[in-house]
């Protein structure tokens, strides 16, 4: 199926304004975990672990399917296809996996928000988790590698991509 130039054009920008979207989301998550970290102040640690799941699920999700959706489309309506090079085929398994874990990493997310909601005051130690932090790191450097990809575009034609450029 080959998209007329507007429309193509179109889906790259949704592409575009999605990834950067998820990219700008997962900062956010990774300035939260930061202050949930590093903040001396038990009410601001508390803070920080009680909007993580609400970014997670107005934001981080709906980015990253958005992503994933547009991306599909990208592959299907230009010509670097779906299966022809392997960079696409590696962005699509990073970003599914990204989705994956984050879909199940919103358990967690939860998790500490109810530890957050019950916190009684005094030390924040028991408030403090590195996961959200960790996690965020590795979503930022899958993001990252995944914008690298899109630009450079590195060679490498899979099997059916080098049938499909002789025929």
């Amino acid at each position: 199926m080959v998209m007329p130039p507007p429309w193509r054009k179109l889906a790259l920008l949704a592409h575009i304004v999605a990834s950067v979207g998820w990219l700008g989301a997962v900062l956010a998550s990774l300035v939260l975990a930061i202050v949930g970290l590093a903040a001396t102040d038990g009410h601001l640690v508390r803070a920080a672990y009680l909007v993580m799941p609400s970014l997670g699920w107005a934001a981080l999700v709906p980015l990253s399917v958005l992503s994933l959706v547009t991306g599909l489309i990208q592959a299907l309506v230009t010509q670097w296809g779906l299966a022809r090079h392997y960079w696409v085929i590696i962005k699509l398994v990073m970003n599914l996996f990204a989705t994956t874990i984050l879909l199940l990493y919103m358990r967690t997310l939860t998790a500490l928000e109810a530890t957050a909601r019950a916190w009684g005051g005094g030390d924040p130690a028991s408030l403090r988790d590195m996961s959200p932090a960790l996690h965020s790191v590795g979503a930022l450097v899958l993001l990252l590698v995944a914008a690298v990809l899109s630009v450079y575009k590195p060679k490498g034609q899979t099997r059916y991509g080098q049938r499909r450029a002789v025929a």
